[in-house]
């Protein structure tokens, strides 16, 4: 990622966290408790229209490692 898309991303994601804050307190909270080879990530969309979609992730050790280097992506 180029210099400029990184300060582009690194702007949008601050008006993210500022519109919504439940968001980032729930990332903190799962976090927190310890996100651990086996467990199951679920996602849910509703669209306008009413259509929802739904999948789920049961995360491996190779998973845990991409959420650890993001994690470190965020203290640099």
């Amino acid at each position: 990622m180029n210099p400029m898309d990184m300060m582009q991303f690194a702007s949008r994601l601050s008006i993210f966290r500022q519109q919504h804050p439940k968001f980032g307190k729930f990332l903190k909270a799962v976090a927190n408790k310890g996100i651990t080879e086996g467990s199951v990530m679920e996602v849910k969309f509703k669209a306008t229209d009413g259509n929802e979609y739904l999948a789920n992730v049961k995360l491996t050790a190779e998973d845990i490692e991409t959420i650890e280097m993001i994690k470190g992506m965020r203290s640099k």
